[in-house]
């Protein structure tokens, strides 16, 4: 469909200078795994996909000036001449999905899909490798096994991407949920063991 592409354009401008986590790649595979979702749920697939396109590109992260009223996903959509329903469908479930507001369940189907993609892709071997890159990015260090540095990248695993595979929405995510959650427990493991220089 052209506004498919033309959001898939849009985001690749908004994200062309990012590496830390939040990029062009995380928005085509939550992009992904939400038409997935959403196909297997049987929700709407063309909300579903604009709203993975769209869901990062006024986070706080990326874009704190334009994050409180979703400028840069509003335009696109006015610009793009999308219907009144529409806008208010896909605006609902960016303003819905966020982690760091809170666990929001989204009203919608849709809502409920992209949120579940946006948190798979927060687990198993891309959310470890999204983790690390991010908390370099910030100087972040690795890890402070005496505890006392609270945004080390492996305190965020227990902070957040150990508690995502009970927050999962729909049942197709639940089941790829609790295979990364596996994999994460494991990577973990490893990773201290390592760390104190066990063979």
């Amino acid at each position: 469909m052209e506004l498919i592409q033309k959001a898939v354009e849009f985001a690749r401008q908004v994200f062309s200078e990012d590496c830390g986590g939040h990029d062009l790649d995380h928005t085509l595979r939550v992009y992904r795994m939400a038409l997935h979702l959403a196909e297997a749920e049987g929700a709407d697939l063309e909300i579903a996909a604009l709203a993975a396109l769209l869901h990062d590109v006024d986070d706080r992260k990326v874009s704190p000036q334009t994050s409180e009223n979703l400028d840069r996903a509003s335009h696109f959509l006015w610009s793009n001449g999308v219907s009144e329903e529409m806008f208010r469908r896909v605006i609902l479930i960016i303003y819905e999905i966020s982690f760091s507001q809170g666990h929001r369940v989204p009203e919608t189907l849709e809502g409920k899909c992209v949120q579940d993609a946006d948190r798979l892709d927060a687990m198993g071997a891309i959310g470890i490798a999204r983790t690390f890159a991010y908390g370099g990015s910030k100087g972040r260090r690795m890890h402070d096994p005496a505890g006392r540095d609270p945004l080390t990248s492996v305190n965020h695993f227990h902070e957040k991407l150990l508690k995502l595979a009970e927050l999962m929405n729909t049942d197709s995510a639940r089941e790829i949920a609790r295979e990364r959650h596996r994999y994460m427990e494991e990577y973990l493991e490893r990773f201290q063991r390592e760390w104190d220089g066990n063979i």
